[in-house]
């Protein structure tokens, strides 16, 4: 992950992780909102509960002719004169009658005729309110019913004779008054049983829901009706009970428009929210870019120099503040760092150059001195034919060395140069193998050493020339620095590499001497004959070839060479 992502994401967190509580809270306040609207609902219902209530008391006082009726009955009067002038008295009034104490009707009036008609004969034997009234003689309110389109309600009232007094009271301008109360544009209030019936008239508002919607609500157990659905519309409202024997005062209205307040802070603070993501997104976005981009370029810029390019420059331009003094501070190091490079280059080739001199210089030395000797010798000197023969055998050894020394530092220079050409042709690892050993084994039989191969491997794709060069550099290193035991050539195979391995039972390296083996006029032990050039040659060579040359080692145990050519796709 980039510094820029990095960046982006933490300045993104930090803005929104404070919003996740704010969300929370602010559902959480919504809800209790929805709650409050719905409990002003509520108290709606009880106001009306409590007006219908009133009105029901009311009607206490005004049966102050019951009095009239018991003394019209006392007397073997009709009372039907005392009853018509009562419903002339309340128009809410629309059929008085006398009933006996066993509930058979007496004497009735009424002043609608077609009210009349729909109660021919009214019989209340068995009835459970005349009983409820005889037991508690006081004013019984029975449930409403709508007939003739009209709203009502039965009432009955003791008489002090032991008759009832029995009415059917119309409701049509109390609920007319009642629905007049409006809550906003759909909001209305209703009187409904528990059966869900709405009481209403036929000129009055009807409601948008059926009888079992209501009697889902009433039975939720909770005043407050917070999803009253319709197959048009949603609703929201309470209900609270009143004086009539199983019936509600109930508030509804469309849900849209009771929590449209609650939907316009909703749209407010989605919009706020929105704004706050926006403004944080773009925010994050120009902060991690001023603050990604100098630190990315700092960062990538230190890579280089690790690598070892010095060369890298950072522009000061896209830094601020404190980066831009960091970023001129770190130019300023590299430059300090190349010019301490520079002079340290300088000073190592320096001693580079006086270090090959004093190698090359040594072993050149050696030689000529020794020619220099022998012609001296042969020129002044009287010498036998003997002598002479021996002189001249070390002269041309001396030559020999002087003439391989040479050819090793060319070696160098074209490798160095990529002047060195590998001309790849299917050799005989086999017979190649066999040609090295065969030149050295007088030496290793000096030593009394075992030298031996074991080859597997009948044809290697390779630079005859250069792979016996190197075979030889190695064979003749392993055998030099071997006392007593063995030196073998090991070859083999698999799919995807040839390995050859040239293994010696020798004093080993230790790891801080492997570190330099394969530099150039490097000699681990300075002692012994050699310019620290063939181990470094036959690397190059290897890796001309396309493969790795590898040691490995144990101090007193031997060490192990490894040529590992990779085998070529056809």
């Amino acid at each position: 992950m980039s510094i820029f992502s990095k960046l982006f994401k933490l300045f993104l967190a930090v803005v929104f992780f404070p919003l996740v509580p704010l969300c929370l809270l602010l559902g959480y306040y919504q809800v209790h909102l929805k709650d409050n609207i719905l409990e002003t609902h509520a108290n709606l219902a009880e106001m009306v509960a409590s007006s219908l209530s009133q009105h029901i008391e009311d009607l206490t006082w005004r049966l102050a002719f019951a009095p009239q009726v018991t003394q019209q009955l006392e007397q073997q009067h009709s009372p039907i004169a005392v009853l018509q002038k009562a419903l002339d008295a309340n128009p809410d009034f629309v059929l008085l009658a006398v009933f006996s104490k066993d509930g058979i009707e007496k004497y009735r009036a009424s002043k609608d005729s077609a009210l009349l008609a729909q109660f021919p004969s009214l019989n209340l034997q068995g009835d459970p309110a005349l009983s409820h009234t005889s037991a508690q003689p006081e004013l019984s309110i029975s449930r409403f019913d709508i007939v003739a389109g009209r709203p009502i309600s039965e009432f009955l009232y003791p008489l002090e004779n032991g008759d009832f007094l029995y009415g059917i009271l119309s409701f049509y301008s109390f609920l007319s008054r009642v629905q007049e109360q409006r809550i906003g544009q759909t909001g209305h209030i209703y009187i409904v049983d528990a059966s869900g019936q709405v009481y209403a008239g036929a000129h009055q508002n009807a409601p948008a829901f059926d009888m079992a919607t209501l009697r889902r609500a009433f039975s939720s157990g909770s005043a407050l009706i917070k999803n009253l659905k319709t197959p048009q519309d949603t609703y929201v409202g309470a209900f609270a009970s009143t004086p009539i024997l199983g019936s509600y005062a109930v508030v509804l209205q469309l849900k849209s428009e009771a929590y449209r307040s609650i939907y316009h802070t909703n749209i407010i603070l989605a919009l706020f929210l929105l704004s706050i993501a926006t403004l944080a997104y773009f925010g994050a976005l120009t902060f991690a870019e001023r603050v990604g981009e100098p630190i990315e370029a700092l960062s990538n810029a230190a890579a280089q120099v690790s690598g070892g390019n010095l060369d890298v420059h950072v522009d000061p331009e896209i830094g601020w503040g404190e980066f831009k003094r960091l970023i001129n501070a770190f130019n300023q190091m590299t430059a300090d760092l190349k010019d301490y490079q520079v002079l340290r280059l300088q000073a190592q080739v320096s001693e580079l150059k006086e270090q090959v001199f004093r190698s090359v210089a040594h072993d050149l030395r050696a030689p000529l001195l020794g020619l220099q000797g022998y012609i001296y010798i042969l020129q002044n000197g009287d010498v036998s034919a003997e002598e002479k023969q021996k002189y001249l055998q070390l002269m041309n050894e001396a030559a020999q060395n002087l003439s391989s020394l040479l050819e090793d530092v060319l070696d160098v220079s074209r490798l160095e140069a990529g002047m060195a050409q590998v001309q790849k042709q299917s050799v005989d690892l086999k017979a190649l193998v066999q040609e090295v050993l065969d030149v050295l084994r007088p030496t290793a039989q000096q030593k009394k050493l075992e030298l031996a191969a074991q080859v597997d491997v009948d044809r290697i794709p390779a630079d005859p020339k250069l792979l016996k060069r190197v075979l030889t550099n190695l064979v003749s290193n392993a055998i030099k620095f071997t006392q007593q035991g063995f030196v073998k050539i090991l070859a083999a195979q698999d799919e995807t590499s040839y390995t050859i391995q040239v293994q010696d039972s020798g004093i080993g390296l230790t790891a801080q001497e492997i570190k330099g083996l394969f530099h150039k006029y490097h000699q681990v032990h300075a002692d012994q004959p050699g310019f620290g050039l063939g181990l470094f040659i036959s690397r190059q060579l290897v890796e001309a070839h396309g493969g790795t040359l590898e040691v490995s080692s144990t101090p007193g145990q031997g060490s192990t060479f490894t040529i590992c050519l990779p085998k070529e796709r056809v």
